[in-house]
């Protein structure tokens, strides 16, 4: 079955010829890439000035990173039972808010050991990470 022939007025006709450098090829292909747009679509809003919004993914392999994220599992872990202890009407005594106080500030510490390894890897890409500045303490 043969695609549905777009309407006259929606039909591109014309054609604009362009030379680029292959660098300025380069350019525009991985930007068209990265906004997941076919090359000529992605040329024709840029030329309408139309919005196009670039959408990267980024993978990291880094083993500090994997080790916080088992931490954070651990700590996730470890909440679940501690909401499950006073959910099901345990006690808490003064140590045990001693320890979830400290355990509340690890969890700040790591979170700023992400940013930092986050920034250090977005400044690596030429870019900037903006994070939460407040320190947790008790």
């Amino acid at each position: 079955m043969a695609r549905p022939k777009k309407a006259k007025e929606l039909q591109h006709k014309h054609q604009i010829m362009l030379r680029l450098t292959d660098t300025e090829y380069e350019i525009v292909s991985e930007s068209a890439k990265a906004a997941r747009l076919p090359l000529a679509e992605y040329v024709r809003k840029q030329v309408m000035k139309q919005k196009v919004t670039a959408k990267y993914e980024i993978m990291v392999d880094l083993p500090e990173l994997k080790k916080l994220i088992a931490e954070f599992g651990k700590i996730g872990s470890n909440l679940n039972q501690i909401a499950r202890h006073f959910n099901s009407g345990g006690i808490h005594s003064q140590e045990m808010r001693k320890k979830i106080d400290q355990s509340v500030t690890r969890i700040y510490e790591m979170k700023y050991e992400v940013l930092k390894m986050a920034g250090d890897f977005h400044s690596l890409a030429g870019g900037y990470v903006h994070g939460d500045t407040e320190t947790h303490s008790e």
